[in-house]
């Protein structure tokens, strides 16, 4: 093979396999800032600074969590309080129709927005494949801070600033994707049961199967899309 092309392939694929990552000053000001007070949490936690990362939205409880892997398995790390997100209970199905998204999400190096008016944000990746089929309209919904939201998840800027240092950092380690999966509420019976004459019923039982094979495995599971609904394989 001619050196030539062994040097044109090596180059290409190293342009493939790297990783850009938005950046901005404001994002490595709070990532200076945030990651070594992060990192000495996680080990003083048992866990490694490193680990891949999951993060999953409660509507209800005003909750995300972020969860860090350890071992084979996925722990709890910290929990952030939602200051706000728009519509109530049930999903976005068009655009300016003033809902914030439900449903399974995955977050890649180019979701993120280091320059956004709302001091930091990540798209979610709205709509995914479910809702593409579905012919659901709207985008550009995010995580974000500066408290205020029409559609999107609104936090606090010192929160935004935490979880968005932590998926900067999941990324540059090495994580390809983030599962990011947002339920309406916490979908345990009593919920499901006080819940079910809503409209979203039906919707809300296939977002459980997700819940509870996450609940009982501590492992993020990549939802697939089958007969215009969400499908796990086990």
């Amino acid at each position: 093979m001619p050196k030539i092309f062994i040097a044109f392939f090596l180059f290409n694929t190293i342009l493939f396999n790297a990783i850009y990552l938005p950046d901005s000053p404001l994002a490595k000001k709070e990532r200076e800032k945030l990651w070594p007070i992060i990192t000495k949490e996680r080990i003083e936690k048992g866990l490694k600074a490193n680990s891949p990362i999951y993060i999953r939205v409660f509507k209800l409880e005003n909750q995300l969590e972020l969860w860090v892997k350890s071992g084979n398995k996925f722990v709890l790390f910290h929990t952030y309080n939602i200051c706000s997100y728009s519509g109530g209970l049930g999903t976005k199905v068009r655009e300016g129709g003033g809902k914030s998204p439900e449903g399974f999400y995955e977050i890649t190096p180019t979701q993120l927005n280091p320059v956004s008016h709302y001091y930091l944000a990540i798209n979610i990746g709205y709509p995914n494949k479910l809702e593409t089929a579905k012919g659901y309209t709207g985008n550009a919904i995010m995580i974000h801070g500066d408290c205020v939201s029409i559609g999107c998840y609104a936090m606090t800027n010192e929160g935004i600033a935490q979880i968005y240092t932590q998926v900067y950092m999941a990324l540059k380690n090495g994580q390809h994707k983030i599962n990011l999966d947002i339920f309406p509420f916490r979908m345990n019976e009593q919920n499901m049961d006080a819940y079910k004459d809503d409209p979203s019923i039906e919707f809300w039982k296939t977002l459980k199967k997700g819940y509870d094979l996450f609940n009982q495995k501590l492992i993020p599971t990549d939802a697939e899309v089958k007969h215009n609904e969400y499908y796990f394989k086990d």
